[in-house]
C-alpha cells in the first residue's frame, strides 16, 4: 500500500471491508441488526449483499423477534455497547429461540466497553467480549454451544464519493450554552466553566464522553486500516474534545509512529454556523428531495420514494389495503454505477443542472431499451419525466435494469410537484428580506419585523382544511427556522441595559405570539410533536406550549455566542456597503480559503490538536528556534469532518472552493448526518445532546 500516493479511494473502501467481515460471518444465519446498523448497510449493498452472503433472513433487533426450531444460528449487528438495553434484548432472542451458534459484531470497541464497566487499565485479549460469549451460552442452553462476540466498525455510510456518514452517531451535536448551564450547576461556584471552550472531557456526562470515544476509536480504526498517520485540527469546543480523543487514543500512538501515509483531519462545529444549516439558499435538487419527502422509515438520510408509477396498480384512496402492500423506492442506489452518478449530480450541481440530467439518463436508459421515447426540449416538468418512467412498465428486463435511475427519476418528479415545495421560495424570500434588513438596522428591528408574520392559520378556508402544507404562509416551523436563522446571524453586539430590556420584551411578545400560533394548529408536524411531547392538537395546553417556546428562546439567545471565542473568522455576514447588497459567507468557505490560501498563513481558530505535549515544548522553544507548525494543507488528503451534519449546499461548495482554490487536492467529507433545515431546531430544542441514547 505504502508505494502508491494515499487517495481517497483507500477511505471509501473502508465501509464495504468492514461490512465483508460481517458477511463473512452471516452464512446459513438468520440476521438481527438495529436501525443504525441497517442504515450503513443500506448505502453499502442492502439486504441483498446479506442474502447473496448466504443469511437465511434478516429481522429487526428486537425483543418481539425470534425464530424457529430449523434455524440454529444467529447473527446479531448492532451499534450499541453490550450492556444495558442492548444485552436485554440478545436475551429475549435467544430466550425465544433454539440457536446453538450465535455471532455478536458490535460496532463498539473493546476499549471503549473497558470504560463503560470502568476499568481504566489496557488489558491483554478481550476479557468483556469473553465474559459476554458464556453469557450467550448460557442463554441459548448449553455451554457446549458455539458463541463468539466480535467489535466490527461498521459505522460509515458512503453515500457518495465525497461524503462518508456516521448514522450511529446521527444525534451527536456540539453543545449549547443550556447544556453549559447544566454541567455547571453539578459543580461547586468556584469550578464552574466561563464557556463551552473551557469544558474538559472529564466533566462530560458518562453517556456522551463514551459516544465521544467510540466516534474517535472508530476514526482510529479506518487510520488503521490505511495505514495513515494524521494530523489533526479542531475547529469548536466538540470538535477540539473529539480531535483531542483521537490524539490520545492508546492505539493511535504506535500507528502513528510506523504508518507511512500523511493526512490532514479538521473537525468543525456545526453551532460556527448555523445561518447556512437552516438557510434555504441551497439549490440543489437533494436539498429539495430531502425536505419534501417522507423519511425512511428507522433512517435518518434517507427518504420514500413511491413507486405506484412503475406498477398497474390504480391509486385509490385506499391504496393502503395489504394486497397492494408496495414498498417504496429510495435514494441509495448502490447497485448501479449510472444511478450512483446521477445521485451525484442531485446532490452537488446546480437544481436545474440536476433536473437536465434526470431527463438525459432516463431518455439514454429508454433508448437504450428500444422503448418508444416521445423526446421534447424546453423545461422539464414532472409529467414529462413520469411518463419516461412509466414507458418501463412494459419490460420486466429494462425495469430490472434501471431501477436505480428509475427510482431517482420518480423522487425527482414527485418533489418537483410536491405541495410543500412553494415553501422552499417563501422561507428563501423571507430570509433574504432579513438579510438586507440586518444590514439597515439593529437586531431588534428585524427580530421585530417577524411578529406579524407569527399570524395563526389564514383565513376561513384554510381552517376548516387543517394543515398549511399548500400555503405559501410561514407555519410555526418555518417561524421557529427563520428565528434560528437570525439569531445566529447576528452578532451579540454589546447592548447597553436599556437594549437588553427591550429586547426582553420583545422576546416575550414573540414567545406569546408563536404559543398562540402552535396551539392553534390542527395538526402536529414531527418538530412541533417533538418541542411539546404532544402527538395531537387536543393533548396540547397553553402552559406546556409556552413553556416550550421558553425554553426554545434560551437556547436562541446563546446562539449568537457559538463564535465568540474565535478571533478572525468570527462572523459569517458581510454587512451591504452601498454597492453590494449584504451577504452570508458561509464557515466553511471562509475555513477552506484560509486552509488554501497560497501564503499560508497561520489561523488561530484552527487549532492544530495532534501534537501533545511535544508541540508545547516546541512552542516554548520557538522564541530561540524557528518552529513551523503542521498546516492542514501540508498532506496529500484532507479530511473536513462536520460535527452535527453538513448540507447538500456544502456539499458542493467544497467541491468547487477547492478545484478553484488548490486543484488536485483530495478532500473526503465525513459527517455525522447530511441536514435538512428542519433538522436543525429538532437537535436544538429536542435532543439530549448531553445525556445522549447509547443503548445502554
Amino acid at each position: 500500500m505504502s508505494d502508491k500516493m494515499l487517495s481517497t479511494e483507500d477511505f471509501r473502501r473502508f465501509p464495504m471491508r468492514m461490512w465483508d467481515k460481517v458477511l463473512s460471518k452471516v452464512n446459513k444465519a438468520v440476521v438481527f441488526m438495529d436501525d443504525r446498523c441497517a442504515e450503513t448497510l443500506h448505502w453499502s449493498g442492502g439486504a441483498a449483499a446479506l442474502l447473496e452472503a448466504g443469511a437465511r433472513n434478516l429481522k429487526q433487533f428486537s425483543s418481539f423477534e425470534a425464530s424457529g426450531v430449523n434455524e440454529p444460528k444467529a447473527v446479531f449487528v448492532i451499534s450499541t455497547l453490550l450492556k444495558g438495553t442492548t444485552v436485554d434484548i440478545i436475551k429475549d432472542i435467544l430466550s425465544l429461540s433454539h440457536f446453538q451458534y450465535c455471532v455478536v459484531i458490535t460496532s463498539v470497541s473493546h476499549s471503549v466497553h473497558l470504560l463503560a464497566n470502568h476499568v481504566a487499565a489496557e488489558l491483554e485479549g478481550s476479557p468483556v467480549f469473553e465474559q459476554f460469549e458464556e453469557k450467550l451460552c448460557e442463554w441459548m442452553g448449553n455451554m457446549n454451544y458455539t458463541a463468539e462476540v466480535m467489535h466490527v466498525p461498521v459505522v460509515f455510510a458512503p453515500v457518495t464519493q465525497q461524503l462518508l456518514l456516521t448514522p450511529s452517531f446521527a444525534d451527536l451535536f456540539p453543545l449549547l450554552s443550556p447544556d453549559l448551564q447544566a454541567i455547571n450547576a453539578k459543580r461547586p461556584e468556584k469550578k464552574r466553566f466561563g464557556s463551552l471552550v473551557d469544558v474538559d472531557m472529564n466533566s462530560l456526562p458518562p453517556e456522551l464522553q463514551i459516544q465521544i470515544k467510540s466516534l474517535a476509536s472508530v476514526l482510529n480504526s479506518m487510520f488503521e486500516a490505511s495505514s495513515t498517520r494524521e494530523e489533526s485540527f479542531a475547529v469548536g469546543p466538540m470538535s477540539r474534545l473529539i480531535a483531542g480523543e483521537l490524539a490520545s487514543h492508546p492505539q493511535a500512538k504506535t500507528r502513528r509512529k510506523t504508518a507511512p501515509n500523511k493526512a490532514s483531519i479538521i473537525f468543525v462545529d456545526r453551532t460556527m454556523d448555523l445561518t447556512g444549516a437552516v438557510g434555504h439558499h441551497g439549490d440543489s435538487l437533494a436539498d429539495k428531495i430531502l425536505t419534501v419527502l417522507e423519511p425512511l422509515p428507522g433512517h435518518v438520510t434517507d427518504v420514500q420514494v413511491d413507486m405506484l408509477e412503475l406498477t398497474g396498480l390504480q391509486r385509490t384512496p385506499n391504496t393502503q389495503t395489504p394486497q397492494t402492500t408496495l414498498a417504496p423506492g429510495c435514494l441509495a442506489q448502490t447497485q448501479s454505477a449510472a444511478a450512483q452518478s446521477l445521485w451525484e449530480a442531485m446532490l452537488t450541481c446546480k437544481q436545474k443542472d440536476g433536473v437536465m440530467e434526470v431527463r438525459r439518463q432516463l431518455v439514454e436508459a429508454a433508448s437504450k431499451e428500444k422503448l418508444p421515447i416521445k423526446l421534447s426540449m424546453g423545461r422539464v416538468t414532472p409529467e414529462q419525466l413520469c411518463s419516461y418512467v412509466q414507458l418501463f412498465r412494459s419490460s420486466w428486463g429494462a425495469l430490472e435494469s434501471h431501477c436505480g435511475v428509475l427510482q431517482l427519476g420518480l423522487a425527482t418528479a414527485q418533489t418537483l410537484r410536491h405541495p410543500g415545495l412553494p415553501r422552499w421560495d417563501a422561507c428563501l424570500a423571507f430570509e433574504r428580506l432579513l438579510l438586507q434588513a440586518l444590514g439597515d438596522s439593529d437586531f431588534l428591528t428585524v427580530l421585530r419585523q417577524l411578529l406579524p408574520l407569527m399570524k395563526p392559520c389564514g383565513g376561513k378556508d384554510s381552517a376548516a382544511s387543517g394543515s398549511r402544507s399548500g400555503e405559501e404562509d410561514c407555519g410555526p416551523d418555518e417561524l421557529i427556522l427563520l428565528l434560528v436563522y437570525l439569531y445566529s446571524l447576528a452578532e451579540e453586539a454589546d447592548r447597553d441595559g436599556e437594549e437588553e430590556e427591550e429586547l426582553e420584551k420583545l422576546e416575550r411578545e414573540l414567545i406569546g405570539a408563536l404559543t398562540l400560533v402552535i396551539t392553534l394548529e390542527t395538526e402536529l408536524s414531527p418538530l412541533l410533536q417533538k418541542l411539546t411531547g404532544c402527538t395531537t392538537p387536543s393533548e396540547l395546553t397553553n402552559d406546556l406550549v409556552h413553556s416550550a417556546v421558553e425554553d426554545m428562546f434560551q437556547t436562541l439567545r446563546g446562539l449568537s455566542l457559538t463564535r465568540d471565542h474565535l478571533k478572525k473568522l468570527r462572523s459569517v455576514y458581510t454587512a451591504s456597503d452601498g454597492v453590494h447588497q449584504a451577504t452570508y459567507r458561509p464557515f466553511l468557505r471562509q475555513i477552506l480559503e484560509e486552509v488554501f490560501h497560497p501564503d499560508r498563513p497561520e489561523c488561530p481558530d484552527i487549532e492544530h490538536t495532534s501534537g501533545g505535549l511535544t508541540d508545547l515544548l516546541k512552542t516554548g522553544f520557538s522564541m530561540f528556534m524557528k518552529v513551523s507548525r503542521p498546516h492542514p494543507s501540508d498532506n496529500p488528503v484532507l479530511f473536513l469532518f462536520m460535527v452535527g451534519g453538513v448540507t447538500p449546499s456544502e456539499l458542493r461548495l467544497i467541491k468547487d472552493t477547492v478545484a478553484t482554490r488548490k486543484p488536485g487536492t483530495q478532500v473526503l467529507v465525513l459527517s455525522t448526518r447530511l441536514l435538512r433545515p428542519t433538522d436543525i431546531p429538532q437537535l436544538l430544542f429536542t435532543t439530549q445532546r448531553l445525556v445522549p441514547d447509547i443503548g445502554v
